[in-house]
Parts: structure tokens; C-alpha cells; sequence
């Protein structure tokens, strides 16, 4: 499926304006310490009781939570029509993902993020259900859970340079809003990458000059803004070209 807008370009937003180890607990505790941790135990399992199956829809992988038996009936009986309807899960996976794509475009994100639920239901390699819920966590500003759910999509489809640039560009809004500096790193190696496997793309060259933008080299950010230019006058961004020239006008002389 090929589709030609990336979050960024969706939202409608300039960029600049916007995994814990596992640890064992020792069986050398307290009592006390022990009967918090049970009291906690059962108060976590009440809130998960408590999401109803119609909330659990439209959570990320439906809030990657134990499955009640409402769900897993409701979940069995669902492959099941597919299995009639479709020749294999993976065309079913395909046909409901993009059916999120289409609601996510109409602007109706929890119809969208259902479709896309179903589309990792039913093959949870198909790359498209996590990207779109990935933009889906970035239009109800969950940052956090965007990078999550678009680096499994990653972890599935590691050549796909669109899906790429979307995580980085979620990551500069990560630095720009909290300044924090690994997310702003992980945005400079996903964009490099692309642009080894995408080098005339003016959109992964625009994300560059942004990029270089965070780190407050302007005459960087110039010279990949220049490039995409060169390639692509469309892919250019007046907004983000307008701050540009406040922090450093063009060394070249070409924007005034």
C-alpha cells in the first residue's frame, strides 16, 4: 500500500513547534512489604477487569492486556468469519488495514485504530497495523506509545524508509517538547539509515535539515534544505524555511 502523506504532513504541525530492564524482587521481603505488593497485585487486576471490550478496541494492540473471555470470544469468532470470507488471514490482515488508513484519513481515529487492531489480530507481521496506530498515538499527542507502536512496526519492516522517517520525526518532537537527547540520537541514526536506502528522497532530507535545525546547526540544516530543494521545490516547508532564516539567513543568498 502506498500512501503519500507522513504524520508530519497529517497532523498539519511543524516539528519544531510541537523500556525498563527486567528486574526479579528478591522472596526476602517483609511481610508488610509482601501484603502491599498482593493489595497492588489486585487493584492492578480490577483496573484491567474494569476497560470494557469496547474501550479495549481501540487501545494500541488493545492495550496489549490479558484477555477477558468476552474478548476472546468476540476474537474467535471474528477469525473465524474471516476465515470464510478471506483466502488467508494475511489478505484479511491487509483489507482491514487498509480500511484503517481510510477512516484515518476521514478523521475518525478510534474507527481507524479498531481496523488497525484487527489488522494485527489477524497477522501480527503486518507492518501497516502498528504504523497506523503509531500515527494514530501521535494525532491524540501520546508521544511515548507513537515510538512504541512504530518501532514494532519497525522490528517488521526494517527497509521501510516512510515508516522510518515517521519514528524520527516523532523522536525531534520528543527533544523539542522534553529535550531529551536520546530520542533526538535515535532520530540522527533513523534518518541516516533512510537516506542510505531512500538518497534522493527530498522529504528524508527535509527531516535532516530538520534535525540539524534541533541541534542548532542552521548552516547544516541550510545545506539539507537546499538539497530537497533541489530535488523537490514542493517538499518544502515555508513555516519551518521562515524560521530557518530567523536563526541564520541562506548562505546562499537564494531565499531572502
Amino acid at each position: 500500500m502506498i500512501k503519500i502523506w507522513s504524520v508530519v504532513v497529517y497532523v498539519a504541525l511543524p516539528v519544531w513547534a510541537w523500556a525498563q530492564p527486567l528486574q526479579f524482587v528478591t522472596s526476602a521481603r517483609s511481610a508488610d512489604t509482601a501484603g502491599r505488593g498482593q493489595t497492588t497485585a489486585v487493584a492492578n487486576a480490577s483496573v484491567t477487569a474494569e476497560i470494557s471490550l469496547a474501550d479495549r478496541r481501540v487501545l494500541p494492540l488493545f492495550g496489549e492486556l490479558p484477555k477477558t473471555t468476552a474478548q476472546l470470544d468476540e476474537e474467535i469468532k471474528f477469525l473465524m468469519d474471516c476465515d470464510q470470507s478471506f483466502a488467508s488471514r494475511n489478505e484479511a490482515s491487509e483489507f482491514f488495514a487498509a480500511r484503517g488508513w481510510d477512516y484515518l484519513n476521514g478523521g475518525q481515529l478510534d474507527t481507524a485504530a479498531h481496523r488497525f487492531n484487527l489488522a494485527w489480530l489477524l497477522n501480527d507481521r503486518n507492518a501497516e497495523s502498528y504504523w497506523g496506530l503509531g500515527v494514530i498515538c501521535y494525532q491524540h499527542n501520546k508521544l511515548p506509545d507513537a515510538v512504541r507502536v512504530l518501532r514494532k512496526g519497525l522490528a517488521v519492516a526494517d527497509t521501510n524508509v516512510v515508516l522510518m522517517t515517521d519514528l524520527a520525526t516523532v523522536q525531534i518532537k520528543q527533544f523539542q517538547l522534553n529535550q531529551d537527547a536520546t530520542a533526538l540520537a535515535e532520530a540522527d541514526t533513523l534518518l541516516n539509515r533512510a537516506r542510505v536506502l531512500s538518497p534522493k528522497s527530498a522529504a528524508i532530507l527535509l527531516k535532516l535539515s530538520l534535525l540539524r535545525f534541533a541541534h542548532a546547526d542552521y548552516a547544516g540544516a541550510w545545506d539539507f534544505f537546499h538539497q530537497a530543494h533541489t530535488i523537490d521545490i514542493s517538499a518544502i516547508d515555508v513555516l519551518y524555511l521562515s524560521e530557518l532564516q530567523a536563526k541564520l539567513p541562506d548562505p546562499k543568498g537564494i531565499f531572502r
